[in-house]
């Protein structure tokens, strides 16, 4: 039997980095937020046994380090079936772009395994695998809006905000998403976060400059996110008003002054991508920036018509871009299956 399925990309609104912890992760605090962009994945399922990974794209690897071979490895195990899985990745999508697409690929791979196979896992076990597998992966299997914390695994489904109107730059820039985590602690050691207000640390009988600390950063943006999603006004955030009730959630999130920690760290290092984003927001955009560790970057926009001609200013500026639109929930799990047969 052969599935073929839609494999989704992600935004980050707003992205927090906490402490470096034991295990070697970063604390995390974000939003994820899918959108229509996608990759095709076809899974088959053969006589025989193994797992064969078919790509055009030579930077997607087709070995045991892809995404979509590990977890299909775990899978098959878990469900305790043999056959040999082919699974062939159609990119549409950029590679380390900050847009989630090898992750979006995997549990692609995993929902049309299980498809192909006629078995499903059960809802705990397939997050389970997932986070083994990686950080991102288990938002794939909410979709929608979604609050990721710990190191990006742990997630809870938000209330959907609504379908809006984006715009996806993607500049020929690869960013290493854990050299970025070496660059941001490397400028938290020293203490020297671009706009980072210092503020004055007199341990040792001293006075030295540090940035916020990370611990302090995490319960900002978590007291931040708490008022959001109760409802309440935050102190000097205005309230949205004479709006449908989900525009105004948006827009109430987006006025928490929610950002991108990892635009710190990023934008030093490539400055274009900087100009990117002002390019975003002098188009009208009423949000931009960075996602995940980049080098995508995305702008909000209030009409396809606005976001049409943005499209059309960063390609003529020699940026790649295409507008499209983020999903809710259920128009993400209604347009995930292609076909099957």
């Amino acid at each position: 039997m052969r599935v073929t399925v839609r494999s989704f990309a992600k935004i980050n609104l707003g992205l927090s980095i906490g402490s470096l912890r034991p295990d070697g992760f970063h604390d995390l605090r974000t939003v994820y937020q899918t959108i229509a962009l996608h990759d095709i994945i076809s899974v088959q399922v053969n006589r025989g046994n193994g797992i064969e990974i078919r790509c055009d794209d030579p930077r997607v690897p087709t070995d045991a380090t892809n995404t979509c071979y590990r977890i299909a490895e775990r899978a098959i195990d878990a469900l305790r079936v043999r056959g040999r899985i082919v699974i062939t990745i159609e990119k549409r999508l950029p590679v380390q772009g900050g847009l989630g697409a090898g992750s979006a690929n995997a549990v692609a791979a995993l929902i049309g395994l299980e498809t192909a196979l006629k078995k499903k896992l059960p809802g705990t076990e397939r997050l389970r695998i997932a986070a083994e597998v990686g950080s991102d992966l288990p938002l794939f299997l909410a979709g929608g809006t979604v609050l990721g914390v710990g190191h990006g695994e742990e997630v809870y489904p938000l209330p959907d905000l609504p379908a809006t109107a984006c715009v996806v730059a993607t500049p020929d820039i690869g960013v290493s998403t854990p050299q970025a985590f070496a660059d941001w602690d490397g400028m938290i050691a020293k203490g020297t976060a671009e706009g980072e207000r210092p503020h004055v640390d007199r341990a040792d009988h001293g006075v030295k400059w540090t940035p916020q600390a990370p611990s302090d950063r995490m319960l900002e943006i978590g007291r931040a996110l708490s008022a959001w999603l109760s409802g309440q006004p935050l102190s000097g955030v205005p309230v949205s008003k004479g709006r449908g009730r989900a525009e105004t959630s948006l827009l109430d999130l987006v006025r928490t002054g929610i950002e991108n920690d990892f635009e710190r760290v990023v934008f030093p290092k490539y400055p274009e991508l900087r100009k990117v984003k002002s390019v975003l927001e002098g188009s009208g955009a009423f949000y931009a920036s960075l996602s995940g560790s980049g080098s995508a970057l995305y702008g909000l926009f209030r009409s396809r018509a606005t976001a049409a001609k943005a499209v059309a200013r960063l390609r003529r500026a020699g940026v790649p871009a295409q507008a499209t639109t983020t999903m809710t929930r259920q128009q993400y799990w209604k347009k995930f299956l292609v076909s099957s047969s």
